[in-house]
């Protein structure tokens, strides 16, 4: 996925601005093409549907307990099947994923969303299938 706008923290990030840079091109050539009239076939594609976020497991005073486990961290839009780690307590005890299907986690462990008691999203994948498209201009 490419992200474009702020990084956090005020990073700027060589290999981001390269991705966005590309992206923004690419939705300008389409447009472009489009308003020139080229009619584009039916395509399917992959997208991620947000299905719910995650909070961080807490004690009974809404204190966060846990963390999330390092191999989790980072690999945002990387599959999360039942069983692989999820968050890691502070006493060191892995608390696995216990889902009924793959899912696909993104916005890990953000700053921002730390008091809106968010740890992640939980994306799955869907397939859409767009009928061909031309402008009628």
């Amino acid at each position: 996925g490419v992200e474009v706008g702020p990084q956090p923290q005020g990073v700027v990030r060589a290999d981001i601005l390269d991705k966005m840079r590309k992206i923004v091109k690419h939705g300008l050539d389409f447009v472009q093409l489009f308003n020139e009239g080229k009619e584009f076939p039916p395509c399917t594609i992959e997208v991620f549907k947000i299905m719910e976020k995650v909070d961080y497991p807490r004690n009974k005073n809404d204190e966060v307990i846990a963390i999330i486990h390092p191999k989790l961290q980072d690999q945002d839009w990387q599959p999360l099947n039942n069983g692989d780690p999820l968050f890691l307590t502070l006493d060191g005890e892995v608390i696995a994923y216990k889902g009924d299907c793959t899912v696909y986690p993104t916005f890990i462990n953000e700053a921002a969303y730390y008091e809106k008691k968010q740890a992640f999203v939980k994306t799955v994948k869907v397939k859409l299938t767009a009928k061909h498209i031309r402008s009628s201009v």
